[in-house]
């Protein structure tokens, strides 16, 4: 038992260190930041409403992030709004930023459980919102992304007062 013991433990110290060596290679990375640097109008079909959707891609990490694909999804008020995927390849540099374009659709039903969902009888001040998504990497090289905030609809609204034509 024991001959058996020290055969066997050379084999399992060599497989030690070959999986610690293959965790020590695996970079932590930052998160990146993503932000909309702009939409413009798509041609729907049917029911839906189409846009493109620039999206702000920034990468603090020291390596660059390759991607083939990505993906995105709009929720507002905690339900999904809008989603969409592109087969767009690029790179995104170290400590750099790039544009990625990525096409989205909103149900034109979507739209409507939103605008009933609003309808309670008080006024909608605030909109909350959530955006996630990912750049589909190779191997294991996928990054996620999820950014949140929310608009305030009083400042979007609100026209300026210019107390000096008084």
């Amino acid at each position: 038992m024991n001959y058996v013991r020290r055969s066997l433990y050379p084999l399992f110290m060599a497989a030690a260190i070959l999986v610690l060596g293959g965790c020590a290679s695996l970079q932590r990375s930052d998160p990146l930041q993503v932000t909309v640097a702009g939409i413009e109008p798509l041609q729907g079909e049917g029911l839906e409403l189409r846009m493109l959707v620039k999206l702000r891609i920034q990468n603090p990490n020291d390596a660059p992030l390759d991607y083939d694909g990505a993906y995105v999804k709009l929720d507002v008020f905690g339900k999904t709004f809008a989603s969409g995927v592109s087969a767009e390849t690029g790179s995104v540099p170290r400590f750099g930023e790039s544009i990625v374009r990525v096409p989205v659709t909103v149900s034109m039903l979507r739209m409507v459980r939103q605008a009933i969902g609003m309808m309670d009888g008080k006024p909608v001040e605030k909109v909350t919102y959530e955006m996630s998504g990912k750049l589909n990497g190779r191997g294991f090289s996928t990054a996620r992304f999820k950014s949140q905030g929310e608009i305030d609809l009083r400042a979007v609204t609100t026209p300026a007062t210019d107390d000096s034509a008084l």
